[in-house]
């Protein structure tokens, strides 16, 4: 049993009456009535609340896995099956990893109403989350006692890369046209090598496709048409040593990473390459040979679900001789770390280089978002001068870094968080259509 607002509130006035009542005698008489008819409420509301335990069902409803970094939908469905009429404050028990503790919700529930909480829920890191019980307090229209009714449901829930930006950049990639801004038709460089077939020729088609001999024998102008090679072999490479655990907008660059290997893997295998995963940090981590088959999607999934990151420094040389060891093939490596200074990627630029003498090597790193707001905020204070010319200086060394690694022949992206997945899947398709790989 839990006392309102409402019930300290009127008997607050009633024993202001009684203060009263000491300089001014005839308020003894009002203040003793007040405090019958307080009482008398509070035990009528009691006995409506407690006489029997209310009919109440109460059911949260989730899906078994959460997408990371997105918004997945929970509901709890309430059901009155009691004649009563009923207010309800509902609290649920979230995981701890939310670290909330402001959720509730108010509603009146009428005799055999049903109603349906719809909220959303922001993970921010992989793993189970466990959800704990429905609680429930009921009060009437008095509103002067709550009855907690406790409804345990232990549900648990596994937090996964975020499957739903797989599926929404699926979409876009596979038409190559996206509707945010920023993004834009991608301009196809150039053949692939692959001949699909001989079509008639239509306003629009490369003239440098007309095959002539196919038109000489039709009398009409005939082109070839080329698809994209298929088979080629795509390894996501990802860093998940220390430089990864920095967060932006809550997430760690690793998590960035993962999210975006999730879905170019899959984007890889609806182009009918095949996509591969390696993880590295002082250890090797999860190694994928990359396969084409319909399970392959599955096991990388699993494989960025269990990937943590590690306190240690990377280890570039560990990763060349594992390339070396298990990618035979020339293939496309997209290398997912952060340098934060120069002396750390001239620390790692010899291996990168080796590694580019083999494969076609991009290398992505991270654009430092909250330095750039702080390069562009208005200057106010002497100091704020000296901070954005040391955070400009800062965002120059990262596209001196950039072009360091271009003059190597190494392909190198700096991209924001935020916008890690799109640029990656659109440098992959842009390599694809030039016949790169």
């Amino acid at each position: 049993m839990f006392l309102t607002n409402r019930f300290f509130g009127i008997f607050g006035v009633v024993i202001a009456l009684f203060a009263l009542a000491f300089p001014f005698a005839w308020l003894f008489p009002v203040a003793q009535a007040a405090i019958v008819g307080a009482l008398a409420l509070a035990l009528t509301d009691f006995l409506y609340l407690f006489w029997r335990r209310p009919e109440l069902q109460a059911k949260r409803i989730l899906n078994p896995i959460f997408s990371l970094s997105d918004p997945n939908p929970v509901e709890i469905y309430l059901e009155n099956k009691t004649s009563m009429h009923l207010h309800l404050k509902v609290t649920d028990e979230l995981p701890e990893q939310f670290q909330r503790r402001d959720f509730e919700i108010g509603l009146p529930l009428n005799p055999g109403a049903a109603y349906t909480i719809r909220h959303e829920l922001l993970p921010l890191s992989r793993g189970i989350y466990n959800f704990g019980a429905i609680n429930l307090f009921i009060s009437t229209k008095l509103g002067l006692i709550e009855r907690r009714l406790i409804v345990a449901q232990p549900q648990e829930v596994a937090v996964y890369p975020s499957i739903i930006q797989m599926k929404r950049f699926e979409l876009r990639a596979m038409r190559q046209i996206a509707h945010e801004t920023g993004i834009k038709k991608m301009r196809r460089i150039g053949h692939s090598y692959e001949f699909d077939q001989i079509k008639n020729y239509v306003s629009g088609d490369d003239y440098r496709s007309i095959n002539w001999k196919a038109s000489g024998r039709r009398n009409a102008l005939m082109v070839n048409q080329y698809e994209d090679e298929r088979s080629q072999q795509v390894y996501c490479l990802i860093d998940k040593s220390r430089v990864m655990r920095m967060p932006f907008d809550g997430l760690s660059l690793m998590d960035y990473a993962i999210n975006t290997s999730l879905a170019i893997s899959n984007i890889i295998l609806r182009k009918q390459d095949k996509a591969g995963l390696f993880t590295f940090s002082d250890v090797i981590g999860a190694t994928l040979k990359a396969e084409r088959d319909s399970g392959q999607l599955h096991r990388i999934l699993e494989a960025l679900y269990r990937e943590q990151e590690r306190p240690g420094e990377a280890n570039y040389e560990l990763l060349y001789e594992a390339v070396r060891r298990l990618i035979g093939m020339r293939s496309l490596l997209l290398l997912f770390t952060n340098f934060e200074s120069s002396y750390a990627l001239d620390r790692a630029l010899p291996t990168l280089r080796r590694l580019s003498s083999f494969h076609l090597l991009v290398v992505v790193f991270f654009e430092n978002t909250d330095i750039k707001a702080l390069a562009q905020s208005e200057v106010q204070q002497t100091e704020d001068v000296y901070r954005q010319t040391v955070a400009r200086q800062f965002l120059q060394e990262k596209k001196e870094m950039v072009q360091k690694l271009k003059q190597f022949g190494i392909q190198a992206m700096l991209t924001k968080p935020q916008d890690l997945t799109l640029n990656t899947i659109n440098k992959y398709l842009e390599l694809k259509s030039r016949g790169l790989i």
